[in-house]
C-alpha cells in the first residue's frame, strides 16, 4: 500500500461483533485491522451497535450502525424454527438470510449511496456475509459509480464427504442437498461480474467462481489470529501425549470417532485428552468414554471463555481435530499460533490451512478409515513425539507471517493499490 495517501474505504460488515464468535468476529476482526492501513468507515448492523462502543469507536466517525430490524429480526425468527435444533440446519439459516440480507444494503445505498457517487470512497467492501450465495445490489451501484467494489472473503458450502449421510441427517442439513441451486439465484452473475475482486476464503469457493470471473478472484483464507488474544507459546509438561479437541460437540466435527482412535491409548495411560467445548453430544460422549474404560484419561470442560481455552491448549502437545466438514477452520490457527500441533482430517479449511511441516493430515474417507488414520497417527506420536517440538515451531511462524489480523489486513491493502491504480492482480495469491 502506498505510503503517501492511505486509501479511503468504506466496509461494509453486517455480521462483525469483537463480543461474538464465528462470522461476526471475523467481520469485526478484518474490518479492525483493516483500519491501521486504510481510513475505513465501518457499517454493520444495529445489534452490533453496543459492542463497537464498547470497544472504544465512535459511532458516525468510526463506524455506522443500520437498523434493518424490521425484517432481520422476523426472518431470523423464522431460520430458529426452521433449523429444528440449536445449531442445526446451517444451511437453512444462510437461505434465510439470503431473503433479508437484501433489505440492509438497500438502506445502506440509502446512507451511502451520495457519499459514493461523489467519490467519498476510494473502495467499497463487503466483508460479510461471508457466505457466496448472497448477491450484493451494492456491487451494482458501485460500478456505475466507477467505484471499485471488493467482495469477501468468501466461503461456505463445503460438499459434506461420502459416507456421512447419517451425520448429515443429525445436522438437519436436509437444504444442503439442494444448495448448487444458489448458482441459478438471481443478482449472482452480476454481483460477481461487477465486482472489481473477489476473495476467496478455500478452494473450494474458488472453484466454484465462473472461470470468466477468476483472473479478478484471490485466495485469502477469512480466518486470522489476533496476537493479543492468543499470546501464549505451549509448554505441555514432560510424560504422556497430550491432546485436546476443540469445538462444538457435533457429528460433523467427529468427537466420537476420536475417542474411538485415541481409546487405547487413554486406557494404557500413554494419552490424556482435553475436550473443549460443549453441545448434544455431551452425554453421549462421556458414556463413551466410560464404555471404552477410557474416561480417567479425558477432561470433559464444557464451555469455556475464549481467552480460557488458550490456556488449556497450552498444555498440550497436540490439537486433535477430526472434523469432516470445516469451511474455515480458525481452531487450527488458534492450535498453531500457540504452537499446539494439529492432527486433522485433509479436506476443507483445515487441510488448506496445514501445510508440510506445520502438522498432520489424514486422508479423508469413511468414519472406520479416519478412525483408523488417527489412531495410527496418536499411536506413532505416543511411541516417539521427537517430531512434535519443530512442527510446533514451524507452525507458530507461519501463523506470525502469514495469518495475524495485521498481515492479513496487509495483504487486502495490496488489494485496494492495484483496484485504485487499475493495475492487473496481483499473481500469484497471497499464499
Amino acid at each position: 500500500m502506498s505510503e503517501l495517501k492511505r486509501p479511503r474505504v468504506l466496509a461494509i460488515a453486517e455480521a462483525a461483533n469483537p463480543e461474538w464468535v464465528s462470522v461476526p468476529l471475523v467481520g469485526w476482526s478484518l474490518a479492525s485491522a483493516l483500519r491501521e492501513v486504510a481510513d475505513v468507515h465501518i457499517v454493520t448492523q444495529i445489534r452490533n451497535r453496543e459492542a463497537f462502543l464498547r470497544a472504544g469507536l465512535a459511532e458516525g466517525a468510526d463506524f455506522t450502525a443500520i437498523d434493518s430490524e424490521t425484517y432481520a429480526r422476523p426472518m431470523w425468527k423464522l431460520a430458529e424454527k426452521l433449523r429444528m435444533g440449536e445449531g442445526k440446519g446451517w444451511t437453512m439459516v444462510q437461505a434465510i438470510n439470503a431473503l433479508s440480507y437484501p433489505h440492509f444494503e438497500r438502506l445502506v445505498w440509502q446512507r451511502f449511496g451520495d457519499g459514493i457517487r461523489n467519490g467519498d470512497w476510494d473502495v467499497v467492501h463487503r466483508i460479510t456475509p461471508l457466505s457466496p450465495t448472497i448477491s450484493s445490489s451494492l456491487a451494482g451501484h458501485c460500478a456505475s459509480a466507477g467505484v471499485p467494489f471488493v467482495l469477501g472473503p468468501l466461503n461456505g458450502g463445503v460438499p459434506w464427504p461420502k459416507g456421512f449421510d447419517a451425520e448429515r441427517r443429525r445436522e438437519k442439513e436436509w437444504l444442503s442437498y439442494l444448495r448448487s441451486a444458489y448458482k441459478l439465484m438471481p443478482g449472482r452473475g452480476a454481483t460477481l461480474a461487477q465486482a472489481s475482486a473477489i476473495l476467496v476464503g478455500s478452494r473450494h469457493t474458488e472453484s466454484e467462481i465462473p472461470a470468466r470471473h477468476r483472473d479478478k478472484t484471490l485466495y485469502l483464507p477469512e480466518n486470522g489470529i489476533d496476537p493479543a488474544r492468543f499470546n501464549r507459546v505451549a509448554a505441555p509438561a514432560p510424560g504422556v501425549l497430550r491432546a485436546c479437541f476443540v469445538g462444538r460437540l457435533v457429528p460433523y466435527k467427529g468427537p466420537d470417532m476420536l475417542l474411538e482412535a485415541a481409546a487405547p491409548l487413554l486406557r494404557d495411560g500413554r494419552m490424556t485428552l482435553d475436550m473443549i467445548g460443549d453441545g448434544p453430544m455431551m452425554a453421549d460422549l462421556v458414556a463413551q468414554a466410560e464404555a471404552l474404560g477410557a474416561a480417567k484419561a479425558v477432561t470433559f470442560h464444557g464451555w469455556k471463555e475464549h481467552r480460557d481455552v488458550q490456556d488449556i491448549m497450552a498444555g498440550c502437545h497436540l490439537l486433535s481435530f477430526p472434523s469432516i466438514r470445516e469451511f474455515g477452520g480458525g481452531v487450527v490457527l488458534e492450535a498453531m499460533a500457540l504452537g499446539v500441533v494439529p492432527l486433522i482430517v485433509d479436506y476443507a479449511g483445515p487441510g488448506e490451512l496445514v501445510v508440510p511441516g506445520t502438522g498432520l493430515k489424514v486422508p479423508c474417507g469413511t468414519r472406520a478409515e479416519i478412525v483408523r488414520g488417527f489412531a495410527g497417527a496418536l499411536e506413532a506420536l505416543a511411541d516417539d513425539p521427537s517430531s512434535l517440538p519443530a512442527m510446533a515451531e514451524t507452525a507458530r511462524a507461519r501463523v506470525q507471517s502469514h495469518f495475524t489480523w495485521p498481515r492479513k489486513a496487509e495483504q487486502v491493502a495490496r488489494v485496494y493499490d492495484w483496484l485504485i491504480a487499475g493495475k492487473p492482480a496481483p499473481k500469484p495469491a497471497f499464499f
